[in-house]
């Protein structure tokens, strides 16, 4: 992006900024967006001296993601890529605290890691702040979700960040639930942010990416050096519908948020929801269901009786969809076996509410 076009838009509204940024520079018969580069190989002596490395239809995407964090950004083939690189800041033999109940990807990573003798890990509760603070001395990496996945719950991640750089630790924040429009991590003190990219910033459940934002050159230095040697690269054409899914952020955010906290309040009258789980912004809302036993048989009943939401393991899209976690290989036992997570999404929310309130009362 030209220098001029940066300063023009510095003062826009992030709902803009998703908008304009990532645009090619404006001339007479210039097209509106950018191209695709389809290209394994590039001539010698030019910036780029193969694929691997770079890719002009990386670019766009990076800048405008950047952007809108606050740093610069680098583009990875999945959502676990960027967390894989993440987590390679970490030296060997070196101490994360992370938490006990995350996302199963990280956590599943983190517990094969230290199972090899290549990291140890704290497991932490992230709402006990003075629990993660006792943990940190030592430590080479603070990992936090805000809210977290699927328990929602949400950290004080100024208070922590300033702690764990105290005890000389770095800290990453998976910013995948929140999105730079609900929240800016990096702004706190952040080193690095994480994005499932899958998910709320392509928008339409149709690629898989990751991103990984920093505000220091030498991290970023150091993860694009990890993108490289790991091959963890993104297709051409996964970026280009990215950046396009990401130019309607504001609007589906805002919606599904939202429908989100209509539904959370309805939900919480249903005399078959043991628990809400909504800290009260956002477009995810997690419940405990009510049934026999542990109550594991009715949420998966009700992930089987509902006609619009879609039963499936992802969230984020312009579709609602919803899930029993506790079914997935890996899902930390911190999960209740009764919890349903909705990724609430853009629909009307009467058919929404309509839809879930029948396969609520058709439960045993």
């Amino acid at each position: 992006m030209e220098q001029h076009e940066h300063d023009a838009q510095a003062d826009l509204s992030p709902r803009t900024k998703v908008v304009a940024l990532g645009r090619p520079e404006r001339s007479p018969g210039a097209s509106l967006n950018p191209p695709v580069t389809f290209t394994s190989t590039y001539i010698q002596d030019g910036p780029v001296n193969y694929a691997r490395v770079d890719n002009p239809t990386w670019t766009p995407f990076e800048e405008a993601v950047g952007e809108l964090e606050g740093g610069a950004a680098l583009l990875f083939s999945s959502g676990m890529a960027a967390v894989h690189a993440a987590l390679a800041l970490v030296p060997t033999g070196g101490t994360v605290v992370a938490p006990a109940a995350a996302y199963n990807g990280v956590v599943v990573s983190l517990t094969e890691a230290q199972a090899d003798g290549r990291v140890t890990v704290r497991w932490v509760d992230v709402t006990d702040a003075d629990a993660v603070c006792e943990a940190l001395p030592g430590a080479d990496l603070l990992w936090l979700e805000s809210p977290s996945n699927p328990l929602l719950e949400v950290a004080d991640i100024a208070g922590l960040t300033t702690a764990a750089h105290e005890a000389g630790a770095l800290v990453v924040v998976d910013n995948t639930f929140a999105t730079p429009l609900l929240q800016r991590p990096l702004e706190d003190g952040v080193d690095v942010v994480v994005h499932s990219a899958t998910k709320y910033l392509s928008g339409h459940s149709d690629v898989i990416l990751g991103l990984v934002v920093t505000c220091d050159d030498e991290l970023r230095a150091r993860l694009a050096r990890h993108r490289t040697l790991a091959g963890a690269i993104a297709g051409p054409m996964e970026a280009w519908l990215a950046l396009r899914g990401l130019r309607t952020l504001s609007l589906r955010l805002e919606r599904a948020c939202a429908n989100a906290a209509d539904l959370a309040g309805r939900l919480a009258d249903h005399p078959r929801i043991a628990r809400v789980r909504y800290p009260g912004w956002g477009a995810i809302v997690s419940i405990e269901v009510d049934g026999d036993g542990d109550g594991s048989a009715a949420a998966e009943a009700l992930t089987a009786g509902t006609r619009i939401w879609s039963a499936s393991t992802s969230l984020g899209g312009v579709e609602s969809q919803l899930e029993r976690r506790r079914r997935q290989p890996g899902e930390p036992e911190a999960v209740p076996v009764n919890l349903v997570r909705l990724s609430v999404g853009v629909e009307d929310v009467d058919d929404l509410w309509a839809d879930l309130r029948q396969a609520l009362d058709a439960l045993e």
